[in-house]
């Protein structure tokens, strides 16, 4: 089964061909960070004409560096939602056209499934039950899934996903954009315990994240201390950098901490860990260290394993979009073409 993938909710344009699921032949992205940069985040509506002016080109060479042609896929899987509601109505829109005039099955795709299943292209040994934190730029959410395709929820940000929290501080600097890989590079040279954040309780028990908090402590110590936003080229000073690794530290040891709540919970075979922020290397080695390298098995249990992708399928791709669509890829299924696309659109 070869499957095309598209996908555009948010600022990357992008197609892959995946056989099976697993075997990626092709992954193309155009990224729109150069568009947005001056803005400090997305305009929804330069994205939607990136996307217009990207779309047909990630798809002609995602079929070229395939080496396949148009008539060889078995279907077309697209993000539906959730997003943007004129980037994804971009990539639905020429998605739908592909597979009416090719005669070929569509299958809708759920983004925040497309993130999970992004863990099982390069791992096949992920065990079910497993418990996922996907965590990016717009979702912050723990996931139980007790067999394929079946969603429960368990934790969701009511606020700002981790992601756009870890944007804030860097803007808050002037140290770049997208935030997250400035702040995962220079917190490395910065001392985690030198600024305090407080870890927010949720009061009635579920394993919720919030992170606004964090933005307003980390305004105030900018303000107590006098901290100035790094001008442009300017050296970055000890103090900056000790904000930094602190404020990240505190981002970490709250999906840290809720995940583990969640895990004693549910018991998971495996845990995932997706999403654009699952690429934070200091989060990606504190989640393994917790969760697999110093845990014994309880007493007649077998211990978790963590999976995470590779960086190429943390962020946006279409790769880990027909990786979820060949879960539900029906070779008999016409392409629906009352199909919309859904801003709002939930897994569970």
């Amino acid at each position: 089964m070869l499957l095309l993938g598209i996908e555009s909710s948010c600022d990357e344009t992008a197609a892959a061909l995946v056989e099976d699921g697993r075997k990626v032949l092709s992954n193309v992205v155009a990224s729109q960070v150069d568009t947005h940069r001056s803005f400090g985040g997305v305009v929804p509506e330069l994205a939607s004409r990136e996307h217009i002016r990207n779309i047909g080109y990630v798809v002609r060479k995602a079929f070229d560096d395939a080496g396949k042609a148009y008539e060889d896929i078995d279907g077309i899987a697209v993000t539906q939602g959730p997003g943007l509601i004129g980037s994804l109505l971009v990539g639905l829109s020429f998605a739908k056209a592909m597979a009416y005039s090719l005669k070929k099955p569509l299958v809708p795709v759920n983004h925040i499934e497309g993130h999970i299943y992004s863990a099982f292209i390069e791992n096949p040994d992920v065990e079910y039950p497993f418990l996922a934190l996907v965590v990016s730029g717009g979702h912050t959410s723990l996931i139980f899934s007790p067999e394929p395709q079946c969603y429960q929820p368990v934790g969701r940000a009511r606020d700002d996903a981790a992601g756009e929290a870890l944007d804030k501080l860097s803007k808050f600097l002037g140290l770049g954009y997208p935030g997250g890989p400035v702040i995962d590079r220079l917190a490395g040279e910065g001392d985690p315990g030198r600024f305090a954040f407080s870890i927010p309780k949720i009061s009635d028990g579920r394993l919720d994240f919030s992170f606004s908090g964090f933005k307003t402590a980390a305004l105030r110590h900018i303000r107590e201390a006098g901290i100035k936003p790094r001008r442009s080229g300017g050296r970055i000073s000890r103090i900056i950098l000790d904000l930094v690794a602190s404020y990240q530290q505190a981002i970490v040891d709250t999906l840290v901490s809720q995940t583990r709540k969640a895990e004693k919970k549910l018991h998971p075979r495996s845990i995932l860990l997706v999403g654009g922020v699952a690429c934070n290397s200091h989060l990606r080695k504190v989640f393994k260290h917790t969760f697999e390298e110093t845990r014994k098995p309880r007493e007649g249990a077998r211990p978790v394993s963590v999976y995470y992708p590779s960086p190429v399928y943390t962020t946006d791709n279409a790769a880990m979009i027909a990786a979820a669509g060949a879960q539900r890829f029906d070779p008999d299924l016409p392409p629906d073409q009352e199909l919309n696309a859904v801003a709002g659109l939930r897994l569970c």
